[in-house]
């Protein structure tokens, strides 16, 4: 168990859910419906479409029925949904936000992306990348003048038998120390993001900053609901990977400094226990490894990257 103490696997129940008895002939009015508009489909011809559309519809008046939700909650809903909407623009996504602190974006990687080997484990995408990145050498700086601590980085790219990836390319992008991305400043300006190939050996090398926690826009629908049900909009620390090579399944994930003060309670449950790394802090004036000279401490991390094959 890491240092951010892993509360182990949720665990279902009905904990807080109130049990309401439903009169009998009331509920075959409401199931009477359901069965109404899942045969709407009934001439649908593509069939996974129908069978996503029906299993929405059941799953929705499931809910609706369960909680006997009122007309004003629905209403407050569908507020909640159009407000959504009129703040996201190019930059600002505030419903992969949301997405993301209901689980929902974790647990559709989870299913897409089927344990394999020793293959790394990947985690959320998150609302901020761009597809623009400057290109780095191998040892390259990707802060761009972005403030924080300097974080050297190191590792391998292989597939899940050992051997080697040469010029996978590697996404990097993170927070500076003040908790914004690049494009929470200026659309136009690019910094602690950029891209690399790995080396013929499947090694890779860049300097970053070190990780620090930052909330997720919090001034939105979904930074309101967050604060209605008691939850912190913090992010755990984290550096943001995306990999890719034609010999391997695309991996999209982080990296998690060891004893974060956020940790588990990572607003958006992207935490897992093996992307938990050691980001190791340097003292002033210790020798860098390509003999960059910094003023101040610097961190260094090793993230040795396994791709499951590609289909899996």
């Amino acid at each position: 168990m890491s240092s951010q103490g892993n509360p182990g696997p949720a665990q279902a129940g009905t904990q807080g859910r109130v049990h309401r008895e439903i009169d009998p002939a009331q509920a075959a009015v409401e199931a009477k419906l359901v069965e109404n508009v899942v045969a709407s489909f009934a001439g649908c011809s593509d069939p996974r479409l129908k069978e996503l559309m029906v299993a929405l519809v059941e799953h929705l008046h499931a809910f609706i029925r369960e909680v006997r939700l009122t007309e004003q909650e629905w209403r407050a809903a569908i507020d909640f949904l159009t407000r959504a909407g009129h703040i996201t623009d190019d930059v600002r996504q505030e419903f992969i936000l949301l997405s993301d602190t209901l689980g929902a974006s974790m647990q559709t990687i989870n299913v897409n992306n089927a344990a394999y080997k020793d293959a790394t484990e990947a985690t959320v995408f998150g609302p901020f990348f761009v597809e623009d990145s400057p290109r780095v050498e191998l040892g390259g700086d990707v802060a761009f003048g972005a403030p924080g601590e300097p974080c050297w980085v190191e590792g391998t790219v292989t597939d899940t038998e050992g051997n080697p990836l040469a010029g996978a390319r590697i996404e990097v992008w993170e927070a500076d120390e003040t908790g914004l991305y690049d494009v929470q400043y200026d659309g136009a300006k690019r910094s602690a993001r950029g891209h690399l190939f790995s080396a013929e050996d499947g090694g890779y090398r860049f300097w970053a900053l070190t990780p620090t926690p930052y909330p997720i826009p919090d001034d939105g629908p979904v930074g309101q609901m967050l604060a209605a049900v008691g939850r912190s909009p913090l992010r755990a620390s984290h550096l943001h990977f995306m990999v890719g090579h034609e010999n391997g399944r695309t991996l999209v994930t982080h990296i998690f400094p060891e004893g974060d003060p956020i940790g588990w309670n990572d607003s958006v449950f992207g935490v897992k226990e093996s992307l938990i790394k050691k980001f190791e802090r340097q003292p002033a004036g210790t020798p860098t490894p390509d003999g960059r000279v910094i003023d101040g401490t610097w961190s260094t991390v090793r993230f040795d990257i396994v791709l499951a094959p590609p289909g899996i």
